[in-house]
């Protein structure tokens, strides 16, 4: 009996240890990202449409798994309206009209897929490609930090009231409605007066709006675009995004939680884009002071650049950073992995370095690995004293140079990937590594 107390002794510590160092990143007994993500979403058939959505929805609506929907034009769900999409159903935005579906401020979009029967927005052509469609618009009555209350989208879509683009409002907890189990794929249409839509636009959406377990993959724009109110979102996949894959703006409240990012040098934007943007605003006139600043709480995120020689695609100018911070924004991450960046993060040239501003920027238990450089400030060539702040073992950051295969479980598998960390891989050191190194 000692005997067997003592081996379960040590086999409970052996797995707690375990547990402790693969807590870094995505997170999950399982990987969560199998059955419902799609990592080739250009090769499944969904068959010809079978309904048409187009106009507006003013009334509760129910969209069936059995047909197939082509999203044509700009479609508005308005006065109150409930938009509810049966698991497994598959919607289609039109190419030649640049279709978007927008859910206006009151009305709801009910998208609960499972995992075994995802909801599918894809694009309407045979060779499918990033921007081919719009995207979708959830617009809530949560606070921004514009002045006055209430904002409008600025993206030409096509409405008969600015009604049905009006967003923002005081109510933080507000419901716009779930969505989970979602795919959405090839959207973020570029448009010549207004530059390029969003997979996902949250514009003022509040508390107890559901997002969770949504992947967008191949966006022109952002993937997930979230201006103000106070939503949290979880086990979110962006997937080789030409835009910024997360960005938050305006006075965004987010939590942003066991999510991924997947990022590819030979798709990025060239004007640059990152996995992280946290900004308070995009001109300062535009936004009211006294109102809060955007502030992103993120844990267990995993942000990886896939390359097959992440160094020589570094020296030829093709990586950038993962993370930009704004000036007047805070953002925290804590337990999350960064690979393969250079740098790892930037913040902005306006930000000081002073105990206010480095309170409102934290880096704690993140693993940094395989990149050129951690955490610098735009614009500056020294930033030993930054790196060193943020080096030291108060912030429990890790640090480390190893491959894909070597740090993930199965990071180049197009089946079946697995971002999760090989735990045994895992080295407890606080060292600062020197990224300059040859």
């Amino acid at each position: 009996m000692k005997n067997f107390i003592q081996t379960a002794l040590i086999f409970l510590l052996v797995l707690s240890n375990c547990f402790a160092q693969q807590e870094k990143g995505i997170i999950g007994y399982n990987n969560w990202l199998n059955s419902w993500t799609e990592f080739k979403p250009s090769h499944p058939e969904y068959g010809e449409p079978t309904q048409i959505l187009s106009g507006k929805i003013s009334k509760d609506t129910k969209l069936l798994k059995r047909d197939v929907y082509l999203l044509l034009g700009d479609v508005f769900v308005t006065d109150s309206a409930k938009l509810t999409i049966e698991p497994g159903t598959k919607i289609i935005g039109d190419f030649d009209s640049k279709a978007s579906l927008i859910i206006s401020k009151g009305a709801k979009l009910i998208a609960e897929g499972t995992q075994t029967d995802p909801i599918v927005f894809t694009s309407s052509r045979d060779s499918k490609k990033p921007g081919d469609w719009g995207g979708i618009f959830i617009l809530g009555d949560a606070p921004l930090n514009t002045y006055g209350e209430l904002s409008s989208l600025n993206y030409g879509l096509n409405t008969s009231s600015t009604e049905y683009i009006a967003y923002g409002g005081n109510n933080a907890q507000s419901d716009s409605g779930v969505l989970k189990y979602v795919r959405i794929e090839f959207a973020g249409k570029r448009t010549k007066k207004f530059g390029y839509l969003n997979a996902l636009t949250l514009a003022g959406v509040g508390h107890n709006t559901v997002i969770e377990n949504v992947m967008v993959s191949y966006s022109a724009g952002n993937s997930f675009n979230i201006i103000g109110g106070s939503v949290i979102l979880e086990r979110l996949v962006s997937y080789r995004s030409k835009s910024n894959d997360y960005e938050f703006n305006y006075g965004a409240q987010s939590q942003l939680i066991n999510s991924l990012a997947i990022r590819s040098p030979y798709v990025s934007s060239a004007n640059g884009s990152r996995c992280l943007v946290i900004k308070s605003y995009d001109k300062k006139e535009e936004s009211d002071t006294s109102k809060r600043e955007t502030f992103v709480n993120a844990e267990n995120l995993t942000l990886v650049n896939v390359s097959n020689d992440i160094m020589s695609d570094m020296e030829v100018g093709l990586v950038q950073e993962a993370i930009y911070v704004g000036a007047n924004a805070s953002f925290a991450i804590n337990k999350s992995v960064i690979s393969g960046f250079y740098p790892a993060v930037i913040l902005d040239d306006q930000i000081k370095l002073n105990n206010e501003n480095l309170e409102k920027i934290q880096f704690t238990k993140t693993y940094f690995n395989n990149c050129k450089g951690n955490i610098f400030r735009k614009g500056y060539s020294n930033n030993d004293d930054l790196e060193s702040w943020y080096g030291s073992r108060a912030f429990n950051n890790l640090y480390a140079k190893g491959s894909d295969s070597e740090t993930f479980i199965a990071a180049s598998s197009t089946k079946n990937p697995d971002f999760r960390l090989q735990v045994n891989r895992i080295i407890a050191s606080n060292d600062f590594i020197d990224d300059d190194e040859d």
